[in-house]
């Protein structure tokens, strides 16, 4: 019998008994292996609360069905499960790392991204990636030995690289980094534990990020519909849609547009999944790796789409990006929340005191960028409601954002 109930695992899949560890060293849990026990920290964690009430993709619109940061996390954590699952890798990881890659999302979605990284030029950026590694390493206080979460190797190397690579083998960044460098947060933890900056991470991060992007394509042509921003017909500008489209009148004519809404919604995810699974299968059997290791040294996402699909989710993406993200009444409201993030970062860098009482700091003794980094660290971890909230409080007039 396997130890706390573990089902089958592939020899790449990362091993909870084999885990390069914690920095902080801890006793072992005679119920649950080390991965479930990462996955269980995210859970209870004060930042997946408050995904409850971030934006997933911030539209024009008023209502309780439309993801939100926390919704949209369980599922991927769905989607990845499956994906590991057929690919013999080890659940737990994938599902911990699907829960986790949303922690450091601002409120607002991208827009407040984009609003607190140019806030913070000149103080480091801010990137919602070395955002989720500090508050798993530093922010997150509930343990009586240690701040921050005290996640596994795999977990943190997952999180800090399930989109590829950070630095090439030289040590010089790359890809998104290429031209600001690697944040400092992930610099200044590399330095205490190496995540293997220069190599891919492990097949459960690789499968948690393509799940991240079929959820999007899938949920967000949901919202987009539900919000009115554009309708069935015009996502036939895709012929991957058109082909589903195409099935559904086929096999249900007649139907109602909500259960058509359901039945495309549904086929998309399934078809990226099984597409992921074949795709994926095919790299796994040519490489044949006899461990982890050699998938982070495979030099290529091992866990991917087939160059079909590949131009399929492109084209999906191609689509909502002038229709959803970029319409006119999403970049209203998109303007109105920048206003609101740039007010607080400002007001708090001025008059630090105005925070509450665990986020103070004396401004005439601290240098500049530790303050704009803390009030960073604030804002960053607000709700939507309550960023709204304490405008509120600092200022005479604040959006509805509506």
């Amino acid at each position: 019998m396997q130890a706390h109930g573990e089902r089958w695992r592939a020899p790449y899949a990362c091993d909870p008994a084999a885990s390069r560890g914690r920095l902080i060293r801890e006793e072992t849990s005679p119920t649950r292996s080390e991965f479930q026990r990462d996955r269980d920290r995210i859970i209870h964690s004060t930042a997946f609360r408050r995904l409850k009430h971030k934006t997933q993709v911030f539209v024009y619109h008023e209502g309780d069905h439309y993801r939100t940061r926390l919704t949209h996390s369980i599922e991927v954590s769905q989607i990845a499960r499956a994906i590991a699952r057929s690919l013999g890798l080890d659940e737990d990881l994938a599902e911990a790392l699907a829960l986790s890659h949303d922690l450091g999302h601002t409120p607002f979605g991208h827009t407040g991204e984009d609003a607190l990284d140019a806030c913070m030029e000149g103080f480091g950026g801010f990137d919602h990636n070395a955002q989720a590694l500090r508050i798993v390493t530093r922010l997150e206080r509930r343990y009586a030995t240690f701040d921050g979460l005290n996640l596994t190797w795999e977990t943190l190397e997952g999180l800090v690289k399930h989109n590829g690579p950070l630095v090439d083998a030289d040590g010089r960044p790359f890809g998104r980094y290429g031209e600001r460098g690697v944040p400092g947060a992930i610099t200044e933890y590399n330095e205490r534990d190496d995540l293997w900056l220069a190599t891919h991470a492990g097949g459960e991060a690789q499968a948690a990020a393509i799940a991240d992007d079929i959820a999007y394509d899938a949920h967000d042509i949901d919202d987009g519909l539900r919000a009115e921003l554009f309708a069935l017909d015009d996502l036939r500008a895709v012929p991957f849609l058109a082909e589903l489209l195409d099935d559904i009148a086929r096999r249900y004519p007649g139907l109602e547009r909500p259960r058509v809404i359901h039945e495309l919604v549904r086929r998309v995810i399934t078809r990226f999944v099984e597409d992921v699974i074949a795709e994926s299968g095919r790299r796994l059997a040519r490489l044949a790796p006899a461990d982890a290791d050699a998938i982070r040294r495979a030099g290529l996402q091992v866990v991917a789409f087939s160059p079909a699909m590949a131009a399929a989710d492109e084209a999906i993406k191609g689509f909502l990006y002038p229709n959803m993200y970029r319409h006119q009444r999403v970049m209203r409201v998109r303007r109105e929340a920048e206003a609101v993030v740039r007010d607080l970062f400002g007001k708090f860098v001025r008059e630090p005191q105005l925070m509450p009482e665990e986020w103070r700091l004396d401004r005439a003794r601290e240098e500049e960028p530790r303050v704009a980094r803390r009030v960073a660290d604030y804002i960053a971890g607000m709700t939507d409601g309550y960023a709204l909230q304490e405008h509120r409080r600092l200022f005479d007039a604040t959006p509805e954002l509506r």
